[in-house]
């Protein structure tokens, strides 16, 4: 089975709570029967552009973006393009928040994004 990829926007090691406006994305590679990290990489975000980061994420594996805020057609293109969304995830080291996932216990609030 193929590892899983959760990307999560991240500054200065931690989430960024506005992920259109992140410096990078953390991909965590995660292993889904034993749930074990097995590999976390920091990537630069590209340019921001309305509609790329989804496919950019897609094509890096994601298959699940964790993030504090995101706004409603962001949302949508990441559905369309298979990556499963969690929003209102806490600042936080990503490998925190993938544990909390991983075991069912990641406490997502409202949506930090207001548009």
């Amino acid at each position: 089975m193929d590892n899983m990829k959760i990307a999560i926007p991240t500054a200065n090691g931690l989430l960024c709570p506005h992920f259109g406006h992140c410096d990078e994305f953390t991909i965590v590679d995660v292993n889904p029967e034993s749930k074990e990290i097995v590999n976390t990489q920091a990537i630069p975000s590209p340019e921001h552009e309305p509609g790329l980061l989804p496919r950019w994420l897609h094509e890096m594996g994601a298959t699940v973006i964790i993030a504090g805020g995101m706004g409603g057609r962001a949302q949508g293109l990441f559905a369309q393009n298979g990556i499963q969304v969690c929003v209102g995830a806490p600042v936080a080291p990503p490998a925190d928040i993938v544990a909390a996932y991983l075991a069912g216990t990641l406490e997502t609030g409202s949506n930090l994004c207001d548009h």
